[in-house]
């Protein structure tokens, strides 16, 4: 399987973040990266997770909002 692997650059242009946010992803373990020698590289489908995960997250938020609204 091919997978194309992203430069910190481009990984964070193409999440419209800068790259401190980026590394701050990778810091606390929310972005999946590569490491070639010194290195570091983003597999694409690294972004999507993230993406994915970050939707799954904020579909539930407003659920959780939504039943302190009703209850106050």
């Amino acid at each position: 399987m091919t997978e194309t692997l992203l430069t910190m650059n481009e990984a964070a242009t193409r999440l419209a973040v800068g790259r401190t946010t980026l590394y701050e992803l990778i810091a606390k373990h929310e972005l999946r990266t590569i490491k070639i020698g010194r290195a570091r590289r983003v597999p694409e489908s690294a972004l999507q997770e993230w993406i994915d995960c970050q939707l799954r997250n904020q579909t539930r938020e407003p659920e959780r909002h939504g039943k302190h609204l009703e209850s106050s």
